[in-house]
């Protein structure tokens, strides 16, 4: 079973969000763990990156991630907002539902660049700690750049999974109105 529906977000227990960077992966797992009354893990937060420091942004090394999203992924309820590369196949093997945003890409740019404005105006602690800058934004590591890099492959994998009879069982949305819907239904 691969497609999945709000029946099955409503019994789920663990739940991973998948979408591209800027879709809205964060909110919507808060907004679906209120509803379903299950607790929140932020993958950046908790997984990717190490705290803040004075230097630059680090990210924890994928060994350390796959013990840390193991750990997550064996607890009988979560919902995990974003799975890496490196830890993904853990997430998606225990995960009873996916919920794909699979957004155009005009919409989750848009909320990326509009974010990212913001953080860098108002200096915004994320991942774990860290604050965007100006330099990091356009350098070799911006969050805009992997954004363009990665979105094919992110889309591509989120519908692989919905049309694959052995893929996990995933809802995918493809607008935030198709989202309010689906937290509407599972709410009733």
């Amino acid at each position: 079973m691969s497609h999945a529906t709000a029946a099955d977000l409503s019994s789920a227990r663990r739940v991973l969000i998948h979408g591209v960077t800027g879709s809205g992966k964060s909110t919507a797992a808060a907004r679906i763990g209120r509803v379903l009354g299950l607790p929140v893990h932020l993958a950046d937060e908790e997984i990717g990156f190490l705290p803040a420091s004075e230097a630059t942004w680090t990210n924890r090394e994928p060994d350390d991630m796959r013990t840390i999203a193991a750990e997550i992924a064996e607890r009988p309820e979560w919902v995990l907002d974003a799975a890496y590369g490196c830890f993904r196949d853990m997430l998606v093997e225990r995960a009873d539902v996916v919920v794909g945003l699979d957004y155009p890409r005009w919409l989750s740019l848009g909320r990326l660049l509009r974010r990212t404005a913001a953080r860098l105006r108002d200096r915004t602690p994320v991942c774990n700690g860290n604050r965007e800058t100006l330099r990091q934004t356009l350098g070799k590591h911006s969050i805009i750049a992997w954004h363009v890099q990665t979105f094919a492959k992110k889309r591509a994998t989120m519908r692989s999974w919905a049309e694959d009879p052995a893929g996990p069982p995933t809802i995918l949305v493809s607008s935030p109105d198709q989202l309010d819907a689906l937290i509407a239904a599972v709410s009733a």
